[in-house]
């Protein structure tokens, strides 16, 4: 289970919202004692991309042996 203001990483793809597996976001909101999760999803400039309700099993942790990725995304 994870806390509020964990780094999680996708697994499941949301197109609508154009984040892809991999991507890095941060808990803001802990449902059902874990069953989902609020999560945002930041530019590395700082700009929200998405904040988004997830079920557990669409993010897994950050582990430390993993380096971060950028790609770039369509500007608002």
């Amino acid at each position: 289970m994870f806390r509020e203001l964990d780094r999680v990483v996708l697994t499941t793809p949301v197109p609508a919202l154009g984040l892809v597996a991999g991507d890095i976001g941060t808990v803001v909101l802990v449902h059902e004692r874990g069953k989902g999760y609020e999560v945002e999803f930041v530019t590395l400039g700082g700009e929200t991309l998405a904040v988004t309700t997830l079920l557990a099993g669409d993010v897994r942790p950050v582990e430390s042996n993993e380096i971060a990725h950028a790609r770039s995304v369509p500007a608002a």
